[in-house]
Parts: structure tokens; C-alpha cells; sequence
């Protein structure tokens, strides 16, 4: 999730009774609620070491306890040195440091349902795990969170005051869940009906194939269901939902085929309303993307940036050209396509994507994340 939406939950759990637990507690909720984003000073070391550490230790159990301990540690001193007068009954360290883990299960626990996913184990285990059903900006709890804290002003400190704060409080928590709840119902029915939804084009599933569950999804996949030669059959290998920025209903497919991608967008409003047997509003065709791991691909993936980008990227389409003078090759996640999926720059303007560029003696003269050439 952004920024804002973790510091506007923050700081709506403090006006829960856990906002009672003393003072600097608010302070210690609205920092740690953010603190696992401070993985952002990685960025220092270029945009590759974003893409291998962001949602990774600090999210994990490591980041858990450290993060919480030196935010509950900063608002104890900060509180000491600049708070001295306040007549209110201060929080302990202890106390602190618990809301402090509060906030960072928070956190992680909310960016764990988004498409972009996270790295809970990590450094333990690198792997990301994701539910698919929120987007990475959700303006419903956006306008959730700003309806409480509008309907909450000018509470004042008085009992009264207090009261009205909690109560917004509670029924903007109680409309997230909501929130959660009615994605994660949408997101299981047009799993269900993704069949429906390609018209009958989906091949039958390939023997490793990974097929949609209720639970987590995760990634990288082993070598065998996520990279397959030019050569491999033609099936099924995984298939995925990923949700719309503005509306609930409104969907995008991913089929991993064993040498392509195909998409599709999906609206589940369609006919009147959710029924089984109404037919879904999509695309006339769905977009075919290439996606054939040859040799060549395979020898680029071994450079160093491709393997950061390969161990991020979710759904890697790769492309690649071959002539006299070497080759170049091409990753896309599919999963940050933006806008139409006709749109002429799909692959050229997108953020995540990786290139290598090989001599024809297969040496890297290029490695680096973005499109470096035009491969089109």
C-alpha cells in the first residue's frame, strides 16, 4: 500500500483504545506503520538494489523486531527530551515497543493482499507471496480513513470528544474489512469464470501447471513451470487476477501459456449484475504476448540485473532479437501494464522491465533495468 493509506491506518488504530496505552503512543503507531518502507535508502545503490531488497527484510521477522525496538526506542527518548510537561501518564518502553510491532504487522499484513505482493520470510526466504485482491492505491480506503478523520473533527479532549473518535475509528476499521472482504469475494469469481472470460482460447493445464487457489499465490516458480523453450507443448501454466485502480468489479486476467501470455480485461458488472450465467463484459480479442525462453534468453537471464529483475518480477514476458552483431533481449512484467491493452507504448514506456544486450560470442555489453533498446 502507499504511504498515506499506512499513516491514515496508523493513526486510526491510536484513536482505538490502544491510543490510551500512554502518551507517545500515537507517535509510535504512525511511525512504525511506515517504518518497513524504509527500505527506500536502498536506492542509493541504483534502482536493481530497490527492485532485490524493497518488502524484504524490513518486512520480514527480522525488520519485525528491530524496526519496532528502534521506533519504540526514538518516541521514548523524543518523549523525554521534548514532552516533559504534558500532565498525560507516558507509555513505557515496553508498551512502545508492543504498539510498535502492531504497526508494522499492519503494515505488512496490508501489503500482503496487494498485486505487487510481499517478502514476509525474507532474509530467511526470499520468496513474495501476494492474494491479488487490492491494488497497490485503493481510493476506497483512502476515502474510508478520510471520512473518519473528517467526521471526527473538532472532537476535542473532552470525554465526549474521545468517544466520537473511537466510534469513526471502529467503523472505518469495520469498513475496511469490508473493504478486504468484497475484493476477495470478486477476486475468487473471476478466477472462476476466467474460463468464460478467454471464450474457450485457454489450453488445457500443463502437467506442473499452478492452478488458482483460495490462498496465497507465491513466486519465483521453479525453473520448470516458469521458464519453457520455444519448444515446450502447448498448455496452461498459471493463471492469475490482477484488480483495477477505480473499480472493484473491474479486472485484469493473466494466462501464463507455456511460450506466451494472453490478457484480458474483465468487468464483472456486466448483464445484470453477478449471476453464473450472465455473460462477462471484456475485450473483443485478448492480448497475446510472446514469450519463448531460448537459449539465447536463457544466457541473458544469467547477468547479474536480469536475475534481480527475474527474482521480482512475477509474470516475466521475455522477447528478444537475434542478428550478425548479437542480440538483444527483453523482459516485461505483465503484471504493471498501464492503461489499454492496445496502447502502442505498452512495452516501451513501462517501469518494470530488464534488458540484456550480448555480443555474438555471448558476452553482456548491456544489463540494466528499463528498455535499453527498441526490441519492437
Amino acid at each position: 500500500m502507499d504511504n498515506l493509506t499506512h499513516s491514515l491506518f496508523g493513526l486510526t488504530l491510536a484513536r482505538t483504545p490502544l491510543g490510551r496505552a500512554g502518551r507517545g503512543t500515537t507517535t509510535a503507531l504512525f511511525l512504525a506503520s511506515n517504518a518497513p518502507d524504509a527500505d527506500i535508502v536502498v536506492t542509493i545503490g541504483g534502482a536493481a538494489k530497490y527492485l532485490e531488497f524493497h518488502r524484504g527484510p524490513t518486512h520480514g521477522p527480522l525488520g519485525l523486531v528491530g524496526l519496532a525496538a528502534l521506533v519504540a526506542g526514538l518516541v521514548w527518548v523524543g518523549r523525554r527530551q521534548w514532552d516533559r510537561n504534558s500532565t498525560d501518564p507516558p507509555a513505557s518502553l515496553l508498551m512502545l515497543w508492543a504498539v510498535s510491532m502492531l504497526g508494522i504487522v499492519g503494515h505488512i499484513l496490508m501489503d500482503l493482499p496487494t498485486s505487487y505482493g510481499t517478502r514476509p520470510l525474507s532474509p530467511f526466504s526470499w520468496t513474495w507471496f501476494t492474494l491479488d485482491w487490492m491494488p497497490i492505491v485503493d481510493i476506497y480506503l483512502l476515502a474510508i480513513f478520510g471520512a473518519a478523520f473528517w467526521l471526527a473533527r473538532g472532537a476535542g479532549t473532552s470525554a465526549a470528544g474521545l468517544r466520537r473518535r473511537q466510534r469513526c475509528a471502529a467503523a472505518a476499521l469495520v469498513l475496511m474489512t469490508l473493504d478486504y472482504t468484497t475484493r476477495g469475494l470478486l477476486h475468487h469469481q473471476v478466477i472462476a469464470r476466467a474460463g468464460d472470460a478467454f471464450q474457450g482460447r485457454l489450453p488445457e493445464w500443463c502437467a506442473d501447471g499452478v492452478r488458482p487457489a483460495a490462498g496465497l499465490d507465491h513466486w519465483p516458480r521453479t525453473a520448470t513451470a516458469a521458464m519453457r523453450d520455444s519448444n515446450a507443448g502447448h498448455c496452461l501454466v498459471e493463471l492469475a487476477a490482477m484488480p483495477g485502480f477505480v473499480s472493484p468489479f473491474s479486472w485484469r486476467l493473466i494466462a501464463r501459456l507455456s511460450n506466451a501470455y494472453e490478457v484480458r480485461d474483465v468487468n464483472l458488472l456486466s448483464g445484470a449484475g453477478l449471476s453464473p450465467d450472465e455473460p462477462l463484459a471484456t475485450r473483443t480479442l485478448p492480448l497475446r504476448v510472446p514469450n519463448q525462453w531460448t537459449p539465447v534468453v536463457m544466457h541473458a537471464a544469467a547477468a547479474p540485473t536480469a536475475q534481480v529483475f527475474l527474482g521480482f518480477s512475477r509474470f516475466p514476458a521475455a522477447r528478444s532479437r537475434v542478428g550478425f552483431d548479437g542480440a538483444v533481449v527483453q523482459w516485461s512484467d505483465l503484471r504493471f501494464l498501464q492503461g489499454p491493452l492496445d496502447g502502442e507504448r505498452q512495452f516501451r514506456d513501462g517501469l518494470f522491465s530488464a534488458t540484456v544486450v550480448l555480443t555474438p560470442t555471448g558476452q553482456v555489453l548491456v544489463d540494466q533495468l528499463g528498455p535499453a533498446l527498441d526490441t519492437d
